[in-house]
């Protein structure tokens, strides 16, 4: 019987894994890879061996690296300045306390208001690139700064999807990994 129940945490810490991939709040392949190293512990390492487990763990650090990485990246090539990072890092902070919609949405706002912010400091110092000449008024100047936060920001934001949905592949094969090398 207390086998069952190894197995019942098993499941839950993997199940618990797969929804952390989605959401920040949990450490997703984290708890994926403890969830698979107990089921290969309870197994006693037959069928889920060390290679196995040095895959599903080279995975999990993959996983991870990826989604911050992809969003770093996404800045990165819409010219992001240091402050659109920092902004998209406290924005994801802040989407943590608001739910699934601040987690998602909450680093496009941060990264648009840290790009609008340095944007604003650079014409203020008379260096904004502007992208070509410089603009005939305040206001077009002001439309310049929040063209350039809004590209950065959905750059950023598209960069952190693509590092999740990533993330969520990378899981799911883990998984399929330790299925596969349970059945076997």
């Amino acid at each position: 019987m207390t086998e069952v129940l190894w197995w019942v945490l098993v499941v839950a810490l993997i199940g618990a894994g797969l929804v952390g991939t989605v959401l920040p709040a949990l450490p997703g392949t984290v708890l994926i890879l403890a969830g698979i190293v107990l089921g290969a512990w309870i197994d006693g390492f037959t069928r889920v061996g060390p290679f196995t487990l040095v895959l599903v763990s080279a995975l999990a650090v993959l996983a991870w690296a990826l989604e911050y990485v992809a969003g770093l990246l996404g800045a990165q090539r819409a010219g992001a300045s240091r402050w659109a990072l920092v902004g998209a890092a406290l924005g994801t902070v802040a989407g943590l306390l608001m739910g699934l919609v601040g987690v998602l949405f909450m680093p496009l706002v941060g990264a648009a208001l840290g790009e609008y912010w340095a944007q604003t400091e650079l014409r203020r110092q008379g260096r904004a690139d502007g992208g070509g000449a410089a603009p005939a008024s305040h206001v077009q100047a002001m439309q310049q700064d929040l063209r350039k936060a809004l590209h950065v920001g959905v750059s950023a934001w598209l960069g952190m999807l693509v590092g999740l949905l990533a993330k969520v592949v990378l899981a799911c094969i883990m998984v399929g990994v330790f299925v596969v090398a349970l059945a076997l």
